[in-house]
């Protein structure tokens, strides 16, 4: 295994076992701990007569859903790559992310109008049983943000499932302050109000998680990565001409992938490390890519830009 092989083996490793701490047990009992708020705020909502109780049921509900398929993304991503699979399985915690963000935009929509619903016709609500049932709501939420936090800043997936429990955290905030609103002032209408403003801060942050996963899958270049700037930071390189048919994408949020032409000015094999090395150094110190295969020519690929056209001939 050469050094760039180790290096990369000691990240993967590093990353897997900063995922491996919210597995098992931890994401289990924060996916039952969202089954029983879930049960608990549904059976609460209907009898306060509370639309922002049952929507935040509806967010822990899709919460516990969305543990379990990060808690599966996590063990397919683990695998090895094969032959079917020569780049690994890393993009299955993408997809999940795809999944659980989609999933939440579509509940933000359906809380919007339901919220509609509830200012056109505002009805009578229990506001002590609003506040109790939230409060149980909130501790339970706030206690599985604190265990799923650290391993939300290094993966995608499991940030969308973080997002699920933090939104309910609010949710619950919000609810609680709502329900002390009602029992007290007996202002119906900051029920559907506070609805909205949840699903809007949900759809935000949802629709951020939606827009990297698609890049990623879409294998768009990284919103960080300027090729231009690679380009002109390679070409410094003694013995490099140009550098052309450059293509840099993202495996998942970690890895950072990047394939180009080198065309050197004097084709002397002996000499590739050494330009390998340079390039090599330059893309990971200066761009974070930690991945790179390249093809070295000589006095081939005359005339073509930066990025080759599909359907063009080399």
């Amino acid at each position: 295994m050469d050094k760039h092989e180790h290096e990369e083996h000691n990240h993967n490793h590093s990353r897997s076992h900063d995922i491996s701490e919210i597995k098992g047990a931890r994401l289990i009992f924060v996916m039952l701990l969202n089954f029983l708020i879930t049960a608990v705020e549904i059976v609460g909502g209907i009898y306060s007569g509370s639309l922002s109780l049952i929507s935040d049921a509806l967010h822990n509900f899709t919460d516990a859903l969305a543990i379990i398929i990060s808690y599966y993304a996590i063990k397919i991503s683990g695998k090895q790559n094969d032959i079917k699979r020569t780049f690994g399985y890393r993009r299955a915690s993408i997809m999940a992310a795809l999944l659980n963000s989609s999933v939440l935009i579509g509940i933000s929509v359906f809380l919007f109008k339901e919220a509609y619903v509830k200012f056109m016709n505002p009805q009578a609500i229990n506001g002590s049983m609003i506040i109790w049932v939230a409060l149980i709501g909130l501790v339970a939420n706030a206690l599985g943000v604190i265990l799923l936090e650290k391993g939300s800043h290094g993966n995608m997936n499991i940030k969308s499932t973080y997002l699920h429990l933090l939104s309910d955290v609010l949710s619950s905030v919000g609810v609680v302050i709502g329900g002390i609103l009602i029992l007290f002032f007996k202002i119906y209408w900051v029920d559907p109000l506070l609805t909205v403003l949840i699903s809007i801060y949900i759809l935000k942050e949802s629709l951020g998680i939606l827009k990297e996963a698609i890049n990623i899958l879409m294998q768009g270049t990284p919103e960080n990565i300027d090729i231009n700037k690679i380009v002109d930071d390679l070409k410094k390189i003694d013995d490099v001409e140009d550098v052309h048919h450059v293509h840099v994408w993202s495996l998942d949020e970690s890895n950072i992938n990047f394939e180009a032409h080198i065309n050197v000015k004097d084709m002397m094999v002996s000499e590739t490390k050494r330009i390998t090395e340079g390039i090599e150094h330059i893309l990971n110190e200066h761009h974070g890519i930690n991945h790179s295969t390249l093809q070295f020519e000589y006095k081939c690929c005359g005339d073509v830009g930066v990025i080759k056209v599909i359907g063009e001939n080399a």
